[in-house]
C-alpha cells in the first residue's frame, strides 16, 4: 500500500502539470536525443524473428514533470522490437512499457493498454519514449489514470519516430502494425511480468485514434493471438482525402504537409520530392524535424498547390491508390469499438467520423458512437478521454457493450 500511495500522490500531482504552462528546461542533465542514442539504432541486418519480438530493452525512469526531480514509482522499460511497414517490410520500432508497482489483484491477468499518442511530430526528438523520460510528454494524464487502475501501458513510438528514417505520419497501416507489435512486445518482455493472454485494449486520439482504429481492423489477420477486447478511438482521421480537403489552406495545413511527407516516406514511388517548389522543399525540410507545436505553426493557411509544381498532386492515381489503402472502415474489427468525436472539430471533420461510424455499422461492427456537442479537437479528448478509458475498463471486466447501430 505504501508503494500505491506513492504512485497516487506522484501521478495525480504531476498529471496536473499538463494543465499548466508549457514545460521549461529542468535542472537535470539533458538526455541524449534518439538520433544520438545508440539504443534506437537497430542491428543491421535485422535478426530473424516475428513481429513483436524484442530486439533489446532497458530499464528507464519515467519522469512526468520537466524538472525530472523524482521518477514516477512505476516499472518502466524501453523496448526495440520487430514490426512491419505499410508495404510489408520488416522494420524495428521503439516503445515504452509502464507497469504499476503493485501486484494485480485479478481476476485474470493484468490488463494492458496499447496506447497510441496523438500527433507528436516528425523529428526523432518528438518520440514519446524520449518525452516520457525527459518529462515533456503532454498526454500523461491518461497514462496516470490507466496506471492508477492497475493496468499496464505500452506506448508506441510509431515507425521512424526515434528509430532511423522519416516518420510515416498519418499512414494508418504502419501505425496499426506498430501498435499491435508494441502490445506483443510488452507481453513478451520477461521483466514486465505480463501474461501473453492478457486482455489488451487499444486507446488513442487524433493520430492515436487512427492508430487504434487500424490496430482494430488489422488484428484479426495480423495479430490474431492478441486478446484484443476493445478499441477506444477518438478524433479519428479516418479518410485522408476528407481531412486533406478540410485542412488545405486552413489552420491545419501544416499537419497536412506533414502527412504528405509521411506518405512519401512510406511509399517511395509516390511523386512528391521531385514535384516541390523551392518553398515546398524548404517547408518539407522544416517539417521533417519538427514537433507538434512547430507543425501547427509551420504553414497555416497554406495550400498544397502553393508548394508543388504539379497541381492537385494527391489527386493523381498513385496517391489515390495509397490513400484508399489507408481509408478506415473497409473491414469491421471483431473487437468492440468506442468512437467519439467533437461536433466542432476544427482539424478532423466531424463528417469523417460519421462516415466511419456508418461504414462500421454497415459491416456489423460492435460500435458505441458518442458525438461530443460543441467540442473542438482538443476539447473533445479533454472532456471525454476519461470516459473512453472507463469504457475500456468495462471491456476488461467483461461487461456487455451498448452498440449504437
Amino acid at each position: 500500500m505504501v508503494r500505491r500511495s506513492a504512485l497516487v500522490s506522484s501521478l495525480v500531482a504531476l498529471a496536473l502539470l499538463t494543465c499548466g504552462p508549457a514545460p521549461v528546461a529542468g535542472a537535470a542533465e539533458p538526455l541524449p536525443v534518439p538520433s544520438q542514442d545508440a539504443f534506437y539504432t537497430p542491428p543491421a541486418p535485422l535478426p530473424p524473428g516475428s513481429p513483436g519480438d524484442v530486439l533489446r530493452s532497458r530499464r528507464v525512469d519515467w519522469h512526468p514533470e520537466p524538472f525530472r526531480v523524482l521518477p514516477a514509482p512505476v516499472d518502466a522499460h524501453q523496448v526495440l522490437h520487430l514490426s512491419t511497414s505499410a508495404t510489408g517490410a520488416r522494420i524495428a520500432v521503439s516503445a515504452t512499457v509502464l507497469v504499476p508497482p503493485d501486484a494485480w489483484p485479478g481476476p485474470g491477468p493484468r490488463p494492458v493498454v496499447a496506447y497510441a499518442m496523438g500527433t507528436q511530430g516528425l523529428g526523432d526528438q518528438c518520440a514519446p519514449s524520449y518525452h516520457l523520460r525527459a518529462g515533456t510528454e503532454v498526454e500523461i494524464a491518461f497514462l496516470a489514470q490507466a496506471l492508477l487502475k492497475g493496468w499496464a501501458v505500452v506506448v508506441t513510438d510509431y515507425e521512424g519516430l526515434g528509430t532511423p528514417g522519416t516518420h510515416t505520419y498519418a499512414v494508418g497501416r504502419s501505425e496499426g502494425h506498430a501498435l499491435l507489435d508494441a502490445a506483443r512486445a510488452a507481453t513478451r518482455l520477461p521483466e514486465a511480468g505480463l501474461d501473453r493472454r492478457a486482455p489488451v485494449g487499444a486507446f488513442g486520439y487524433s493520430q492515436g485514434g487512427q492508430a487504434a482504429a487500424w490496430a482494430g481492423e488489422l488484428q484479426p489477420t495480423y495479430a490474431p493471438e492478441l486478446n484484443l477486447v476493445g478499441i477506444a478511438e477518438g478524433g479519428v482521421p479516418s479518410d485522408l482525402n476528407e481531412v486533406a480537403a478540410f485542412n488545405d489552406g486552413n489552420l491545419g495545413s501544416g499537419l497536412l504537409v506533414a502527412a504528405a511527407v509521411g506518405y512519401a516516406a512510406a511509399y517511395p514511388e509516390l511523386p512528391f520530392a521531385d514535384q516541390l517548389t523551392r518553398r515546398g522543399k524548404e517547408l518539407t525540410a522544416k517539417v521533417r524535424d519538427a514537433c507538434v507545436a512547430e507543425l501547427a505553426l509551420a504553414a497555416p493557411f497554406t495550400r498544397l498547390n502553393d508548394l508543388t509544381t504539379t497541381p492537385d498532386l494527391i489527386d493523381s492515381p498513385a496517391w489515390q491508390a495509397r490513400l484508399a489503402e489507408n481509408r478506415l472502415g473497409t473491414t469491421a474489427p471483431t473487437a468492440p469499438v468506442y468512437l467519439y468525436h467533437g461536433t466542432l472539430d476544427e482539424l478532423i471533420p466531424y463528417a469523417a467520423a460519421e462516415g466511419l461510424r456508418d461504414r462500421y455499422c454497415a459491416r456489423g461492427a460492435d460500435i458505441q458512437w458518442t458525438p461530443i456537442p460543441l467540442a473542438g479537437h482538443i476539447t473533445a479528448v479533454s472532456v471525454w478521454g476519461t470516459a473512453a478509458l472507463n469504457w475500456l475498463g468495462d471491456r476488461y471486466a467483461g461487461k456487455p457493450t451498448r452498440p449504437s447501430c
